[in-house]
């Protein structure tokens, strides 16, 4: 039989994989393979048991949210190896999930990671961290590690919003180079982020154009720090819209992109806490990993 782990983030999304649980482990075994079940137990912890047992397994499969994920693919990019990753969207928000086309539905998600065909994806590094599908700095990006599982729970998207709102008193901005394919930009910033997904937050207009998950590049915005209420309303139209004709914005692709400080700003990464540096380097590991996808899904990647 083939060997398939099972690890569960048991308080995602107010805790709905326990009334799933049991039809879950149903579609593995009828399925031929030999299930091994770990429930996390800290945060980091589903990290190192990928990468300590990746190599015992056929095929693994993660259920939590996107913070899970990340851990996943972390560990898997400590191990070294390539084995098949299943995911079953259980958090607050689902951007990756949506993007690979997995929906919120626990059964469908688990027949896709067992039965459907692995889809290479690119990962992220920045430094000597992995992430899946963004890391940004600036105004917001402390809110999804400072939101409690519980108020995460309780209140879903809204609790992202409420711990935001804590931020719009004191926005700050970063003075930075910024360095891509030969450019350099000198500018002052609210916000960046490096993405490989069809959404953020939950907000698909954030990200515009068309986005290959698998194409080695990476979808950068930078926003520049608004001198007036003007600037802020251009920005927030901008954002609301998919508008990328602003000069209150940078928007492009590229594969690899170095930002330097003259302070230490503090990062997100998959919306997790991706420490803080002065200099930072943010590069595509490109179709690093392969993530099952629906066999007729129209996701489709460059040979």
């Amino acid at each position: 039989m083939k060997k398939l782990l099972f690890i569960f983030n048991p308080r995602s999304g107010r805790e709905q994989i326990k009334s799933s649980l049991a039809d879950i482990l149903d579609i593995m075994v009828k399925n031929n393979f030999d299930v091994t079940v770990h429930t996390t137990q800290a945060r980091g912890d589903c990290t190192e048991v990928v990468a300590d047992r990746a190599c015992e397994f056929d095929r693994i499969i993660v259920s939590g949210g996107d913070g899970t994920l990340d851990e996943a693919v972390t560990g898997m990019m400590r191990s070294r190896i390539k084995v098949p990753i299943g995911y079953i969207p259980a958090g607050s928000t689902n951007d990756f999930g949506s993007s690979l086309g997995i929906d919120k539905d626990m059964i469908h998600a688990a027949e896709i990671a067992i039965c459907g065909r692995p889809y290479p994806i690119d990962v992220g590094k920045l430094n000597s961290r992995n992430f899946v599908y963004v890391a940004a700095f600036g105004v917001f990006t402390e809110v999804s590690y400072q939101t409690s599982q519980d108020m995460k729970n309780m209140f879903g998207r809204a609790a992202y919003i409420l711990e935001g709102i804590k931020q719009l008193r004191d926005i700050p901005s970063y003075s930075m180079q910024v360095e891509y394919d030969g450019n350099v930009l000198y500018d002052e910033f609210i916000y960046g982020m490096v993405t490989n997904s069809k959404s953020v937050g939950g907000f698909r207009s954030i990200i515009s154009g068309d986005v290959d998950l698998s194409d080695g590049l990476f979808e950068v915005t930078l926003i520049r720090n608004p001198r007036n209420p003007i600037e802020m309303s251009e920005i927030l139209n901008c954002l609301t819209t998919g508008r990328r004709d602003s000069e209150m914005l940078y928007s492009f692709q590229t594969s690899e992109i170095r930002f330097k400080s003259t302070e230490e700003v503090p990062w997100t990464t998959d919306g997790e806490f991706g420490g803080k540096a002065s200099e930072s380097l943010v590069k595509n590991e490109h179709k690093a990993l392969d993530i099952m996808v629906e066999h007729d899904s129209s996701i489709s990647y460059n040979n």
